[in-house]
């Protein structure tokens, strides 16, 4: 087994390479398209995940391409799933909305990349279909929690997407 592995993929340990379907497991992004229609007006995980690591003098950051830099301060509208940063509530004002469902309560289900912060006007049900969301987004070049993405002022546009 080992040596079929070896054959096929000089390195064992990259034998999953998440952004290639065909070798390994699909990114957020690219799993998200099969959950998620496109649907016009919508900004696209895909977009979203259009963004690189690039060594800048000792340490790493983030370049993010023109498409996402357009959006920042813009107000769009993003489709997804919540996942609840408060399990006890039902309704939330605060929550992040992911490309793709959460697994499990207390497990981010993506990376930085597929996860938007989002800051509610008024509090919106939790549900397990997807739902589609407007507000103002801001690409956060720098943000210490890690987070590349906030929306805030947001509200549903169309919930229980099917």
């Amino acid at each position: 087994m080992a040596q079929t592995l070896q054959h096929r993929h000089p390195n064992p340990g990259y034998a999953v390479d998440s952004n290639d379907p065909a070798k390994g497991l699909p990114s957020a992004s690219v799993f998200s398209e099969k959950l998620l229609p496109d649907r016009q007006g919508v900004v696209s995980w895909k977009t979203l995940a259009s963004v690189e690591p690039v060594k800048q003098g000792a340490k790493m950051v983030l370049r993010f391409n023109k498409e996402i830099l357009d959006l920042d301060k813009q107000r769009v509208r993003v489709q997804g799933f919540i996942l609840a940063l408060e399990i006890s509530q039902q309704e939330h004002k605060h929550f992040l909305i992911t490309a793709v469902p959460p697994h499990c309560p207390f497990c981010l289900p993506a990376g930085p990349d597929a996860i938007i912060e989002v800051f509610a006007k008024k509090p919106v049900r939790y549900d397990l279909e997807p739902i589609v969301i407007s507000g103002k987004l801001s690409v956060l070049r720098d943000d210490p929690s890690g987070v590349l993405y906030r929306l805030t002022e947001a509200e549903p546009v169309a919930l229980g997407i099917k």
